[in-house]
């Protein structure tokens, strides 16, 4: 007897993007695990996007790449204007891609803040808006944000103010979009291992301190945040929008 529940997402397709690694890589690969034709965004390494592809060809699913920096709108209408030539429509954009720097107020100066906001809020809210005409009823947005913008981090301060603008941006977007049932939420991970803050994770000491700041007593995987982020793409989460969901194994509780 066929599972049903095998495939959630089959003949949906979605959108990642900074899809080409870390934890838009791990979204990626998830989304296709559960069915869905995964678009994956990048920037500027197109040998990580194509790997990304080819992993989820070759495990039998359907991906393709999309190069553009999506802090610029005429590179975000590229990219669209390139997914509407293989894909029908949209049902689940992740508006994963995102920079940062572990730098108080003092250490930031204007460039650096400038380009945190311009990927982390700016680009998020016009790839959404070019998205819009593309997104099925029914679809799904889902914004990575960050356990940063809820608590307070002196050290990461510009990173944290650009999520925290994401967070609004989702609350704000989930009332427009409702009446379409359209759902829209965040998903706010903690310490992460992946190449965003090698320093930090490549230091036994820290990954130590940071795995004792949470309640599961370890620092989360890509994986980690993946599941969480299919759980709301999935048929499952239609009545969950307006929501920032801290997956972070419970820092600072």
């Amino acid at each position: 007897m066929t599972n049903p529940h095998a495939a959630p997402l089959a003949g949906k397709t979605a959108l990642v993007t900074g899809g080409s690694r870390g934890i838009g890589r791990a979204i990626a690969l998830r989304l296709a695990a559960d069915g869905a034709q995964v678009a994956i965004n990048y920037r500027s390494d197109a040998a990580a996007a194509e790997s990304a592809v080819a992993e989820i060809v070759a495990a039998g699913g359907s991906a393709f790449a999309l190069r553009a920096d999506v802090s610029e709108l005429a590179a975000i209408e590229a990219m669209f204007a390139a997914f509407d030539a293989k894909a029908g429509g949209l049902d689940i954009l992740v508006n994963n891609a995102g920079i940062g720097s572990m730098a108080t107020l003092g250490e930031t100066d204007e460039a650096s803040f400038d380009r945190q906001m311009q990927v982390n809020a700016k680009g998020p809210f016009f790839v959404t808006r070019a998205a819009l005409p593309r997104l099925r009823d029914g679809g799904r947005v889902i914004n990575i944000s960050s356990m940063v913008a809820q608590v307070g981090y002196a050290s990461c301060l510009a990173y944290a103010m650009s999520k925290a603008a994401l967070n609004h941006f989702t609350v704000s977007l989930a009332g427009e979009l409702g009446a379409r049932g359209i759902t829209v939420n965040a998903v706010a991970p903690g310490a992460t291992i992946t190449d965003f803050a090698p320093d930090l994770f490549n230091d036994p000491a820290m990954v130590e301190t940071l795995a004792g700041l949470a309640a599961l007593r370890r620092v989360g995987q890509p994986e980690d945040v993946a599941r969480v982020v299919a759980m709301l793409a999935g048929p499952d989460a239609g009545w969950v929008t307006g929501q920032v969901i801290e997956a972070s194994g419970g820092m600072h509780l």
